[in-house]
């Protein structure tokens, strides 16, 4: 769920993400309990206990925001990272230039003609046919283009005004949905088969490119065998590459219908740790280990997962 700055909601109030914390026990630790034997799929050889260990392992590069920048397209970026790509649990790297994720294609001439260099072969819209119609994809030259619409719905849903929780709740709820939703599990299921067979690079979005296409981002992280916390960050990194337009949203809501409402609203247009938490806690609760919620939940062959880890790892 992306949402624009047209939505209202009534809420507890944003707060801001914090960095994950290596600590020896509670939260934390019981993430790393589940994440470190299950997290990854566990089919190759090498891939052994220390899997997805929340701290260690590689962390973020100092310069990953020196990764390709395009001004009309904030949230474009490697899913891979940056500055050699993001090391993995067991002393490998994540391959550059193999996928990528971001918010919708309105793409400028110039950067339609930097994101041309990339050779993208096929571009996958994850966004409902409402989101499509109001604004269209400026396709990468060469590219096929495929709509796979992640919720099922005609349009983005609009919460109602005074849900218990707020918008904080709106937002793991939806990650939640993600897990357990018929049509997200079809819809992710069909999209990873589509990123293991399809060859050249290959670009997911949404409307904002931190919600349904960072819960595929972190999906292929996770297959990669890269750190969970490095997984958080950077997920966490839509918040510094789309911080101009998060902003213009929350100033718009503010111009409209007071700063109290913004306040309340601000935490939809941005992106907070235990989004992406409540995701992977219902990964857990559902389906007990990331391995069964890839191949039960979504229907992927194994070979199609290391197919993926095959292509994202070097």
């Amino acid at each position: 769920m992306d949402f624009t700055a047209k939505v209202r909601l009534r809420a507890t109030g944003p707060s801001k993400p914090r960095p994950p914390q290596c600590v020896p026990n509670g939260e934390f630790a019981t993430r790393r309990g589940f994440l470190k034997g299950s997290a990854s799929v566990l089919l190759m050889s090498g891939f052994g206990g220390a899997l997805l260990s929340a701290c260690g392992g590689g962390g973020l590069s100092s310069d990953a925001a020196d990764a390709p920048r395009l001004a009309s397209v904030d949230n474009f970026r490697d899913v891979g990272g940056a500055a050699g790509g993001y090391q993995t649990v067991d002393g490998r790297q994540v391959r550059l230039g193999v996928f990528y994720r971001s918010n919708t294609l309105t793409l400028s001439a110039a950067d339609k003609a930097v994101i041309d260099t990339l050779r993208i072969a096929n571009v996958y819209d994850l966004r409902t046919p409402g989101e499509v119609a109001r604004a269209q994809d400026v396709m990468p030259a060469g590219a096929a283009y495929q709509n796979i619409n992640v919720t099922g719905e005609t349009d983005a849903v609009v919460p109602p005004e005074d849900l218990p929780g707020g918008a904080i709740a709106v937002m793991q709820s939806a990650e939640r949905a993600y897990v357990t939703g018929t049509a997200q599990r079809a819809a992710y299921g069909a999209l990873l088969t589509q990123l293991a067979n399809n060859p050249g690079a290959q670009l997911f979005h949404s409307t904002a490119g931190k919600d349904r296409a960072g819960w595929v981002a972190a999906l292929l992280l996770s297959i990669a065998n890269v750190p969970l916390d490095v997984i958080v960050q950077d997920y966490l990194l839509t918040n510094t590459y789309s911080s101009i337009s998060i902003n213009a949203q929350i100033a718009a809501v503010q111009s409209q219908r007071g700063a109290a409402t913004a306040t309340l609203d601000a935490p939809l247009f941005s992106v907070q740790e235990s989004f992406l938490q409540a995701g992977f806690d219902q990964v857990q609760a559902s389906y007990g280990t990331m391995s069964s919620y890839l191949t039960v939940g979504l229907g992927l062959s194994q070979a199609n997962i290391e197919t993926l880890h095959d292509r994202l790892v070097i």
